[in-house]
């Protein structure tokens, strides 16, 4: 279990209400204490059984509940099947995409479409088992923020060593311990989704964001089931855009507000090295060694004052931006916990 001390709040589940259609936050309708998020591609074999057995296990639960179903541009007849068993099940909620954005697009799409108090993603494949949810919610009402499953027997074991060096090269570089950060079906409170974008592959990383921004995240096991139709759409060269969508976030997390500390850092360094070089071209040169013409180091000494100079300059660039960014939307550069006698 990990465990992050809280800086957002960690209330039981309350449902209120909201205007049919509308944002969040005004009254007339009840907003459901759930929301359950499934992307979707070219699973048509997998939809009905995938809520049928949802329905039945979110109701045992008794939480009100709705479902939202993302059809990434699938290609069979799997918003065909949708549309069925929309009109048959008012609480089924169904977007469709014009084209395939793929999974972080789809997930990010429901979640901005959700209603719940608790927002809680899945797999549309039916390797993610719907009973667990309870599990994950339970440990939510416990003061956490984030509730992430940890498919500890996987059933595709060719992807078992790369998995496992995934999350371990993604626990060393964000300090978030999770033993599975692929694993779609987590627990999220709606605080700690507020203003969240999704790009790449961003997706799997929001236990990782909510951790940095202070929130509580606990991990909790979870059956993982074989897949009984349609293909499965990971492979291996995945791994190098997690990596890299990675470092995107680890960048915006430590110096989204602080670029020139990066690129004027690069600058500097980059003088340094033009002042290395220098020195070097100019012994070789004063002891009768080697003339300017005979060595590279006076191109290289002029390449880094060069690199330096324009890395100074984007970093200043950058810092402008940043201000652009924050003023004119009227954010701040820090979150509140919460205020005493304010």
């Amino acid at each position: 279990m990990i465990e992050r001390e809280a800086s957002t709040f960690a209330q039981p589940i309350a449902a209120t209400t909201i205007l049919a259609g509308e944002p969040l936050g005004n009254p007339g309708v009840e907003v459901p204490d759930l929301s359950v998020v499934i992307p979707l591609y070219n699973e048509q074999e997998n939809v009905h059984p995938l809520l049928e057995e949802l329905i039945g296990a979110l109701a045992r639960l008794g939480r009100s509940f709705e479902i939202l179903c993302i059809d990434d541009g699938s290609r069979d007849g799997t918003f065909a099947e949708l549309s069925r068993m929309a009109t048959e099940e008012p609480r089924l909620r169904v977007i469709r995409f014009r084209r395939n954005f793929g999974q972080t697009a789809a997930m990010s799409a429901g979640i901005e479409a959700a209603r719940g108090a608790v927002i809680v993603p899945m797999d549309g494949d039916l390797q993610n088992d719907p009973a667990d949810i309870g599990s994950l919610l339970g440990k939510l009402d416990q003061g956490y923020e984030v509730v992430s499953g940890w498919r500890k027997v996987s059933r595709e074991s060719g992807r078992k060593l790369p998995s496992r060096l995934g999350n371990r090269l993604i626990n060393t570089i964000s300090g978030v311990p999770l033993h599975d950060h692929g694993c779609s079906l987590k627990a999220y409170r709606r605080a700690v989704m507020q203003g969240v974008r999704l790009y790449g592959e961003m997706h799997r990383f929001i236990p990782v964001y909510a951790s940095w921004q202070g929130a509580r995240v606990a991990e909790v096991v979870v059956n993982h089931r074989a897949r009984h139709a349609g293909r499965s759409k990971y492979g291996l060269s995945r791994m190098l855009k997690v990596v890299l969508d990675l470092m995107v976030v680890r960048f915006l997390a430590s110096y989204a507000t602080k670029p020139i500390h990066v690129f004027g850092g690069f600058g500097l360094l980059s003088w340094a090295g033009a002042v290395v070089t220098f020195a070097a071209a100019l012994y070789f040169k004063l002891h009768g060694l080697k003339d300017f013409v005979q060595t590279p180091l006076p191109l290289i000494t002029a390449m880094l004052v060069l690199v330096g100079a324009l890395s100074l300059l984007m970093g200043l660039l950058a810092e402008l931006l940043i201000r652009t960014y924050y003023e004119s939307q009227g954010k701040r550069p820090y979150l509140i916990a919460e205020e005493l006698n304010a």
